[in-house]
């Protein structure tokens, strides 16, 4: 198996036409049907399901396209590591982002990092927690941040950053004769919540707020992501679980926030990484991101005992 099967592969993948893959790929339409023959014929399965109409991926080609990204992206980290090398950088850190990280608190992070240690190269990857945690688990990636800290017993899940969880509502909603929500009254309304599949540890951190009652949620929509959760509240189709911060970076005139009654409950974000002694680079990194975290969560980042992501 070649590199340039799997390039082929994947562009008739994304495209699902024989014909504008090829030209996607500035070949011919005869060598791309042939490099798909002989892929298949290795891997001994049909890929595509294809008829004078149309073309799919069939159920192995599927499972098979979940691989094949990473088999690109592992090849642009290294290509990114040689070229960080050349180009004379003292260090290199490759961070994962899962979720929707806060955009306030990342922003003055990676400015407070390029500041104090502008010889060292920031890369970020954005990818589902779960390719977070293999990349962690493999050195695809130094560090991560995610909402969820059920990460495996080689990495430890600590508290970074934690906001206050607000509720987004529309600007003439009945709600907002409330300072702040009843939780009750908020369930009585549609909710737009964030996809489990998607936004993992954050699905998960709301729906413990939400399991604090008896009475079950009206879900509207699930979606992937917060900008699309703050356009459908906007518009009316439910009310929204976010923070501040999130709801303050997307300036949306329709969108109004109010804290929750009673004790307010926060989102939280983790830093994740391997168990283990951190490089110099990585433990400076790690120092500055749990800066303004709460508690000793800077002491338990940088333990390197097995048990202290417990």
């Amino acid at each position: 198996m070649e590199l340039r099967h799997l390039r082929c592969f994947l562009a008739v993948a994304q495209e699902l036409h024989f014909a504008r893959a090829a030209e996607k790929l500035h070949i011919e339409q005869s060598p791309l049907s042939r490099a798909i023959k002989e892929l298949e014929e290795e891997l001994g399965i049909r890929l595509f399901d294809r008829n004078t109409r149309s073309t799919r991926l069939s159920r192995a080609g599927q499972v098979f396209m979940e691989h094949v990204p990473r088999v690109f992206s592992a090849l642009n980290q290294a290509r990114d590591s040689v070229r960080t090398v050349s180009a004379g950088y003292q260090g290199r850190l490759r961070i994962a982002l899962s979720g929707s990280i806060s955009q306030t608190h990342l922003t003055a992070l990676l400015s407070r990092c390029r500041e104090e240690e502008p010889d060292t190269e920031i890369r970020l990857y954005e990818v589902p927690l779960v390719q977070q945690i293999k990349g962690l688990e493999s050195d695809l990636y130094d560090a991560g941040f995610s909402q969820s800290q059920e990460v495996g017993e080689t990495l430890l899940a600590v508290p970074a950053w934690r906001d206050p969880m607000v509720v987004a509502v529309p600007s003439r909603h009945p709600l907002l004769i409330h300072k702040k929500l009843p939780l009750e009254e908020v369930l009585r309304y549609p909710l737009v919540l964030c996809d489990p599949d998607a936004c993992e540890g954050c699905s998960r951190q709301v729906a413990r707020v939400l399991n604090a009652t008896d009475l079950e949620p009206i879900v509207a929509e699930q979606v992937a992501s917060h900008d699309l959760m703050v356009t459908l509240v906007a518009a009316g189709y439910g009310l929204g679980f976010s923070t501040e911060a999130h709801v303050s970076t997307s300036h949306h005139p329709e969108i109004v926030t109010r804290p929750l009654a009673g004790r307010s409950p926060v989102l939280t974000t983790y830093l994740i990484r391997r168990i283990g002694e951190p490089s110099d680079t990585l433990q400076r990194f790690v120092e500055r991101a749990l800066v303004d975290a709460p508690g000793r969560a800077s002491d338990e980042a940088l333990d390197t005992s097995p048990g202290s992501s417990k």
